[in-house]
């Protein structure tokens, strides 16, 4: 039995998880509203990591707000500049990265998340994700006359590749604390060299 059998976390599972990881970045994927920035801010101080959001980087480096990127370039331009980003991001330090719900998608972001890094998929379910994103405007692919079947869409679209990712967590209606002390727990679990051999 591994060490952690007990499926708690502190701060012995937190030093066993960075030792484990090898210096690979986490990169946490998922569909909008899942949870990717807030968890992976805690998980970052959880385990003494920086935090990037792939988004904000993005904007960071186009000059202009996501919803902005997409009116004046569109999709494919934002998604080749997205790729760029995360690329660049996986070379530089070990951290924790939170990537926008569509950067998976792309054949070549997923190539390098999957060759860089430890990719963690924040899994939630249809209604959890609309309540959230319907809090906060401003989401360009969610701009149609019916978000709800649209979001459908892109979960019937998306979740086949996001199970492709290292590992899946549950998001749900919990303290993203919770979420945070899973992610850990199935990251020891996934890590572990007792059951990893």
């Amino acid at each position: 039995m591994g060490p952690n059998a007990t499926g708690t976390t502190g701060p012995k599972v937190e030093s066993e998880v960075l030792a484990r990881l090898g210096g690979r970045s986490i990169v946490l994927i998922g569909m909008m509203g899942a949870g990717k920035t807030t968890v992976g801010r805690r998980l970052a101080t959880r385990l003494g990591l920086p935090f990037t959001d792939s988004d904000a980087e993005i904007e960071t480096a186009a000059g202009m707000s996501i919803p902005d990127i997409f009116a004046a370039h569109g999709e494919a331009e934002f998604r080749a500049g997205e790729a760029r980003v995360i690329a660049r991001l996986l070379q530089g330090r070990q951290g924790i990265l939170a990537t926008g719900g569509g950067a998976f998608v792309n054949p070549e972001t997923r190539r390098s998340i999957l060759d860089g890094a430890l990719s963690i998929w924040i899994k939630a379910d249809f209604e959890l994700l609309f309540a959230r994103v319907s809090k906060r405007p401003g989401r360009p692919l969610l701009q149609t006359h019916d978000p709800r079947g649209t979001l459908r869409d892109l979960i019937d679209k998306r979740y086949p590749i996001y199970a492709l990712a290292d590992l899946t967590v549950e998001s749900r209606d919990v303290p993203h604390e919770t979420v945070v002390s899973d992610i850990l727990a199935a990251l020891s679990d996934h890590l572990d060299p007792v059951t990893k051999s």
